[in-house]
C-alpha cells in the first residue's frame, strides 16, 4: 500500500449503513454485481463482513462465511479507482488473519477463470488450486468457470 495512504486506511466491521457505498462499488467493479439484497442477507445472517475506508470513505469490502473447519471468502472487492495500490492484498490479509483467529483450518474462495490478476494475488498469498466449479459465474456469453482456491492455516490459538 502506498505510504501516503496507509495512515488514512482502516478496516472496520460492515454495517447496514455502509450498503449504499458497497453496492455502488460492486456495480463499478463487476459486470454481474451482487444485488443489495444479497449484501443485506449476508449481514442479516451474521457473516463476517468488513469495509476498507480511506479517510472514512468506503473503498472496499470483504465478506466471509464461517462453517466448521473452514472460512469461505464470498466477496472481496476494492473500488476500481483504488485498485493496483496494494489495498486488495491488505484486505485479503485481514480476512485471512481474522479467519485464523477462529476455529478454521482452511480459507476457500472462488475466482473467475478470466481474472488472472486476482489469481496471481491469491497465489502470492499462499492460496493454491483445489478444483473448478463449471459454469459458476454469470458471464456476457453465458456462464464462466470458477477456480476454487484454498489456503491452509497454521493456527495461532
Amino acid at each position: 500500500m502506498h505510504q501516503e495512504m496507509s495512515s488514512l486506511v482502516e478496516v472496520r466491521t460492515m454495517n447496514f449503513t455502509d450498503l449504499k457505498q458497497v453496492i455502488d462499488i460492486e456495480k463499478r467493479a463487476y459486470p454481474h454485481p451482487w444485488t443489495l439484497g444479497i449484501f443485506r442477507d449476508c449481514l442479516r445472517v451474521g457473516h463476517n463482513a468488513w469495509v476498507v475506508t480511506l479517510d472514512k470513505v468506503v473503498i472496499g469490502y470483504g465478506i466471509v462465511m464461517l462453517s466448521p473447519g473452514e472460512a469461505h471468502i464470498l466477496n472481496v472487492c476494492i473500488d476500481p479507482k483504488y485498485q493496483r495500490k496494494g489495498l486488495g492484498r491488505f484486505l485479503l490479509r485481514h480476512l485471512v488473519n481474522k479467519s485464523n483467529q477462529t476455529d478454521v483450518d482452511m480459507v476457500l474462495l472462488e475466482v473467475r477463470r478470466s481474472n488472472i490478476n486476482a489469481q496471481l494475488l491469491y497465489q502470492s498469498e499462499g492460496f493454491h488450486e483445489l478444483g473448478v466449479r463449471k459454469a459458476y459465474y454469470p458471464a456476457d456469453n453465458g456462464r464462466e468457470d470458477a477456480i476454487i482456491l484454498a489456503k491452509y492455516l497454521t493456527s495461532n490459538r
